[in-house]
């Protein structure tokens, strides 16, 4: 099985199990190893709660429920160890992204516009993808003057090609949205909350991204769905809280307005908010203001 085993949920590791389970005549499983059939815990008491025979070729162990509670013990204490290995891979894996982030190489796999290829140390790096990344400067030359709404955006990139890779299926809008906020086509990138300057070509200028997220936001919105932009109480006033980036209206069924994070930083976990509780936020801290006479004549008087 050469699937990853940090989680449970192997294809093959699964399909064994169910084989098992409607053979009941199969006692036995054969392995190479412990660390080669389960490496984590999950798998281990799936596999225990089947009462069937262990066979370790390498180990040269036999584990049924006859076994000796000693052999149960050591082979639990590989289970552990097995996790363990597992465990470290992963935290390696880690800290070699982020020793790339700081070199400002883009650490996975890349998106769409780019490739990964070997660069000259031998180190993978991404570089542009001639096929596909004059339709992802496109898309923000398209989106930038707010006169398009996203899913018109999303049209005109399926007509020019834009599919993904593997499969060669249309890019939907939801990933042209999430094209639109990503800041590595500037020639930056965003690695665990941080903006790194990237190696790899731009493929858009960063007036002309920040001119686009001006457009995410809901600068535009207001005048793509035929909707007076005053209806946008908190448009531009307003930021999250949780990374400080605008929050952007959004009408839903054509009458309640809610407010979410841009997510011009990476994803961000802080749920829509409605208009009603903002609008009420604002009326407390405003009720606690002393305009005083004199200030509020000046104000008059303008």
């Amino acid at each position: 099985d050469v699937e990853t085993a940090k989680a449970s949920g192997r294809a093959s590791f699964t399909e064994m199990v169910s084989y098992i389970k409607k053979h009941p005549g199969i006692r036995i499983v054969l392995v190479e190893k412990t660390d080669r059939l389960y490496r984590n815990l999950k798998d281990w008491v799936l596999l225990d709660e089947l009462q069937i025979e262990i066979h370790l070729v390498k180990e040269g162990v036999v584990l049924s429920e006859d076994s000796k509670s000693t052999e149960k013990f050591f082979h639990g204490i590989k289970v552990l160890m097995a996790k363990n290995y597992i465990d470290n891979l992963s935290e390696e894996a880690r800290k070699g992204q982020q020793e790339k982030a700081e070199q400002g190489i883009w650490p996975t796999k890349a998106p769409l516009g780019y490739k990964n290829v070997l660069g000259s140390d031998g180190k993978r790096i991404i570089a542009v993808d001639p096929a596909v990344a004059p339709i992802i400067t496109k898309l923000f030359e398209w989106y930038a003057p707010g006169a398009l709404s996203m899913e018109e955006v999303a049209e005109r990139a399926r007509e020019a090609g834009l599919a993904y890779r593997r499969t060669g299926a249309a890019v939907p809008v939801s990933a042209v949205h999430t094209i639109l906020h990503n800041r590595i086509y500037t020639g930056e990138f965003v690695w665990k909350g941080r903006i790194y300057k990237g190696k790899h070509a731009p493929l858009i200028s960063v007036d002309l991204f920040e001119r686009v997220q001006d457009a995410l936001s809901g600068r535009y919105k207001a005048k793509q769905r035929g909707v007076k932009k005053s209806v946008f109480a908190f448009s531009s006033l307003i930021h999250c809280g949780h990374c400080g980036c605008a929050l952007t209206p959004d009408i839903k069924k054509g009458r309640y307005i809610y407010y979410r994070c841009t997510g011009f930083k990476g994803r961000c976990p802080e749920p829509y908010v409605r208009e009603e509780v903002l609008a009420d936020k604002f009326s407390q801290m405003l009720s606690q203001l002393d305009i005083g006479a004199p200030a509020l004549q000046l104000v008059s008087e303008g």
